[in-house]
């Protein structure tokens, strides 16, 4: 297929003859341990001229069962859809987490699943997955379930890094500490963000570092500072750049955190152009300085350390290549 297919839902997937080879999960962030899983079912699917399908659900079950403290989200549904088509899947089935699925017995998962999606032919997940009302189904379990209605099976070992599971709870910890390099390296990317340019204030043109302000609200905040980034966008290659994320304390702006970049480079970027953000390398915390004249001499000190760690680092390639 030459573009990723989207369904609501099990029930409303209507799909070509192929067949379905799918990856079952959360897959909040797709770090490396959720690209394994995928990729097996890749490269089954290659094998046989059939579908590379995702299974992923929304909202993420903790809002149904702790709204008053769900899970803060890596990923909206939107990004993780790019993504996905990025890794060459063919066919994603979002499906709504409601109490009326949650309360599917484990035992009647496969053959809803079997009796939906006449060409599904196998199953891929994680080895600490697990599925059904009170999560009461493994990976056995489902092994066992599929084996009698003639599906296969294929359970992922856990990935890990330096000697621990690489998972999306792991990444939330890093990135709230600002260890970037440490996130990056489990997600097998570069943490980013994506957001159009919204015209600010236009402060930071006034000390003489002039920014890019984008519109980004994630679930996820990451650990509110300066970092050394890298920016693409409005058709031009990767710029380096040095970013705030934070309340920004010293000019008094609230409560609403905003991501402001001062690229590195020249450039034509401006209000209205969509850009993507990676985030590379925590610089400083944000911190409340008494007036302007100290924050600018610190700007001054950031994009010092942010050159001196594009000088000293590889950064134009992807963890995964590094």
């Amino acid at each position: 297929m030459s573009r990723l297919l989207q369904t609501a839902g099990v029930e409303q997937t209507r799909l070509p003859g192929q067949p379905l080879h799918l990856a079952v999960g959360m897959f909040d962030g797709l770090h490396r341990g959720h690209q394994s899983v995928i990729g097996a079912a890749r490269q089954a699917a290659a094998a046989d001229g059939g579908l590379t399908g995702v299974l992923t659900f929304w909202p993420h079950p903790s809002a149904l069962f702790r709204p008053e403290s769900p899970t803060a989200l890596l990923m909206t549904p939107a990004i993780k859809r790019s993504v996905l088509e990025g890794l060459g899947v063919d066919v994603l089935i979002e499906q709504e987490f409601t109490r009326e699925f949650a309360s599917l017995e484990a035992e009647a998962f496969v053959p809803w699943l079997r009796g939906h999606l006449p060409g599904l032919v196998a199953l891929y997940v994680g080895e600490n997955w697990r599925y059904g009302r009170n999560r009461r189904g493994d990976a056995a379990a489902l092994s066992a379930q599929a084996q009698a209605v003639g599906l296969q099976v294929i359970i992922v070992p856990r990935l890990k890094e330096l000697g621990e599971p690489v998972s999306s709870s792991r990444i939330r910890e890093l990135l709230a500490a600002g260890e970037m390099e440490q996130a990056n390296a489990l997600l097998g990317y570069h943490y980013f963000s994506v957001g159009v340019v919204e015209q600010g204030r236009q402060l930071g043109r006034t000390i003489g570092f002039p920014t890019l302000n984008l519109a980004w609200e994630p679930d996820l905040k990451p650990r509110f500072g300066v970092y050394a980034v890298r920016v693409v966008g409005g058709g031009s290659p990767p710029l380096k750049a040095v970013a705030n994320y934070g309340v920004r304390p010293t000019v008094g702006q609230g409560h609403r955190p905003l991501l402001e970049v001062h690229l590195l480079e020249p450039t034509t970027l401006t209000y209205g152009d969509q850009l993507t953000v990676d985030w590379l390398h925590f610089l400083r915390p944000e911190t409340k300085f008494g007036d302007f004249e100290a924050l600018r001499q610190q700007i001054e000190k950031d994009v010092v350390s942010a050159r001196d760690f594009f000088s000293k680092k590889a950064v134009l390639e992807s963890p995964k290549d590094a």
